[in-house]
């Protein structure tokens, strides 16, 4: 890789290659039907994908470029050293490399760039999504010989909400300068690529000042639909729902996955007024839905910061839309007395 391409931009392309091979290890891990799965907390799993896949992103990274500080959610993942040969990359997306860096990025120097890592965000539905898999389709058809008084239709959209549980996974790399969010990568190894011949998985990047690529994002729709957690709500984050008066609320799994919602113009705001986010799930989709013209920040309206030394957990959750005045509308919304609940938490 040219060293004249400046630093910034060959790092995002090497994160772009990077994470595509995350993403085979997370499938890989799933064929194999050993998740490996641990319980790092009460309801926070992390499985052999995670760990894997971590391990894949730090060493690819950190070979290429020693400097940088390279912090991942999974912290000291059993056997960090070890990384299998084929795990390693060096690749370099070619279109990224061809991007022109912004001004004030191009000085950069790796002593300057923490790099945000979330190796498979969205566990939960992974290892929902890998329950239903594992199952052979002799068993999948004894759940609905068993219960009788279930529709056909009830069962084939019982197992399309399992296996569509695999799309809300995703591989997170963001690239944060001076407590800045300014580069992501957001990959969906589960992503169906439509009319691609042996083809699995999508990649999506965006560059401050320069625009998100991977695909085109679309305009917001034409109602206020809120995009908001599956697995983790409270009466707190609930009333932060109730007080949007959406046309639509999805419920869906993973910070990657909710901010896709938005850049797809599937839905209008992202609502999550609680602490369970940490700065690994946020700073790529933030990066890539800044660089599209959206907004990210807590439920107070303040940014967040992606220092080094900042604490992990974003500890007043998350509020993002496709656009400043969607933000803004979100903001004035919430009333103060919710804000400073979740402030005092």
């Amino acid at each position: 890789m040219s060293t004249s391409v400046p630093l910034i931009v060959r790092l995002l392309a090497s994160s772009v290659s990077v994470a595509g091979r995350a993403g085979k290890i997370v499938r890989d891990v799933m064929s194999k039907g050993e998740l490996g799965i641990v319980e790092k907390a009460k309801d926070d799993y992390q499985t052999e994908a995670d760990r894997s896949a971590q391990r894949c992103i730090i060493a690819s990274l950190s070979s290429q470029y020693p400097k940088i500080n390279i912090i991942g959610e999974e912290d000291n993942p059993d056997n960090e050293g070890d990384v299998c040969s084929d795990w390693l990359t060096i690749d370099a997306d070619k279109e990224v490399l061809c991007l022109e860096c912004p001004s004030e990025l191009q000085g950069i120097k790796e002593e300057d760039i923490v790099v945000w890592v979330d190796p498979l965000d969205g566990t939960s539905e992974y290892t929902q999504g890998a329950l239903m898999l594992k199952r052979d389709p002799w068993e999948r058809w004894k759940m609905y010989l068993t219960h009788p008084l279930i529709s056909i239709k009830w069962y084939l959209s019982l197992l399309q909400s399992h296996y569509g549980f695999l799309e809300h996974v995703t591989v997170l790399i963001g690239i944060s300068v001076n407590e800045k969010p300014v580069a992501g990568v957001i990959h969906q190894p589960y992503y169906k690529n439509v009319g691609s011949e042996n083809k699995t998985g999508r990649t999506i990047w965006g560059l401050q000042e320069i625009g998100v690529g991977g695909f085109t994002p679309a305009p917001p729709p034409n109602s206020l639909i809120i995009t908001t957690t599956r697995s983790h709500s409270n009466p707190v984050v609930e009333k932060a729902l109730q007080v949007m008066n959406a046309s639509q609320i999805l419920r869906v799994g993973g910070a990657g996955f909710k901010v896709l919602q938005l850049l797809e113009g599937k839905a209008s705001v992202y609502v999550f007024a609680s602490p369970g986010c940490k700065k690994w799930d946020t700073c790529a989709p933030e990066a890539i839905l800044s660089a599209a013209g959206g907004k990210l920040t807590d439920i107070l309206g303040h940014n967040y910061k992606y220092g080094a030394s900042e604490p992990r957990p974003n500890k007043t959750g998350v509020l993002a839309a496709v656009n400043a005045d969607l933000h803004n509308y979100a903001l004035n919304r919430i009333p103060q007395e919710l804000k400073e609940k979740l402030a005092n938490k």
